[in-house]
């Protein structure tokens, strides 16, 4: 919660806002919420990004509920625009996904909109593919994708 006043002000950003939907605004509730771990991602001790990972099984009728037991799902943006285009997204989501497999997850999905081509770029460069056609979640339109180790 001692976060939220820069959640909210990356998330007025343009380059942020293009792509990460505004939603529900966080409150205590949301952020303790145990089928999601929130990180912000700092550099030499300068916030710049955040980060988040769940269980895909945690709603019945997620899009990628039907991934083996102990799946993640991952998302995240950079809300410092200086950020963008040097290497950081690439390097903290790489982190974060050893960490995640190191936990023991069999898949890692993620689900940018089919136009995000700096995401899905990204993602292809840490080891995501495709996982079948764009398609309408409550989410949003998303294209499917999955890691493995």
């Amino acid at each position: 919660m001692d976060d939220l006043d820069l959640l909210m002000k990356w998330q007025a950003r343009p380059h942020v806002r293009a792509w990460w939907g505004s939603g529900e605004p966080y409150d205590q509730e949301r952020i303790s919420d145990p089928r999601v771990s929130r990180w912000i991602v700092s550099t030499n001790n300068s916030p710049f990004a955040f980060m988040q990972d769940y269980t895909v099984h945690g709603w019945e009728d997620h899009h990628f509920a039907k991934l083996p037991k102990g799946s993640r799902g991952i998302d995240q943006y950079v809300g410092d625009p200086d950020m963008i285009g040097v290497g950081h997204g690439s390097a903290f989501i790489g982190a974060r996904m050893r960490a995640v497999f190191d936990e023991g997850a069999p898949i890692i999905a993620t689900d940018p909109h089919p136009d995000n081509k700096r995401a899905i770029s990204v993602y292809k460069k840490l080891g995501f593919e495709p996982f079948g056609p764009p398609q309408e979640t409550r989410w949003g339109l998303i294209l499917p994708m999955l890691a493995r180790r």
